[in-house]
């Protein structure tokens, strides 16, 4: 059994952010950007030095896991925000923010899916046919259609492409 010493200092309540930092395995560049975006928030010591209660390493844990599953920054915050006095997500939260996430990550599994197909599909083909090509945009004339790549989203090119 691990016991303290009885004069040892208990671990204090706030940490720095290079403390943040080591423990969450993030630059502090990533946390002054969290912070700038309104995710996390530090408080200042009388020297203006960030200081942290120790629970904000949930918190991080939390936009950390959110981001693997290809989350956008907006989603988290709006997350993050439907949470009691900015408090940290606990196990009830994070079980009901994730079937809120599901049907966003399903649209991008399906999306991701048939982007495959279409990739194997032309890789396979063999073609180079820039007549017929669905990834050929001669002259950019899809970007009058909308951002990216427009044919690999499921439009198909028109007589005026």
């Amino acid at each position: 059994m691990h016991s303290t010493a009885p004069n040892a200092p208990l671990p204090t309540t706030r940490i720095t952010i290079g403390e943040l930092a080591q423990r969450s395995g993030l630059a502090t560049s990533a946390l002054r950007f969290y912070e700038r975006e309104g995710l996390i928030r530090a408080e200042r010591s009388a020297g203006r030095q960030r200081r942290y209660p120790r629970t904000i390493l949930r918190r991080v844990a939390f936009i950390r896991a959110a981001q693997e599953v290809g989350l956008s920054l907006d989603k988290i915050r709006a997350a993050l925000a439907s949470l009691p006095d900015g408090r940290t997500p606990t196990k009830a939260d994070w079980d009901r923010l994730a079937r809120g996430f599901r049907r966003d990550l399903d649209e991008r599994l399906a999306h991701l899916t048939r982007l495959r197909a279409r990739l194997s599909a032309c890789i396979g083909c063999g073609c180079l046919s820039l007549q017929s090509c669905g990834l050929y945009n001669r002259g950019d004339r899809a970007a009058t259609r909308g951002p990216g790549a427009r044919y690999l989203l499921g439009e198909v090119p028109g007589e005026s492409d």
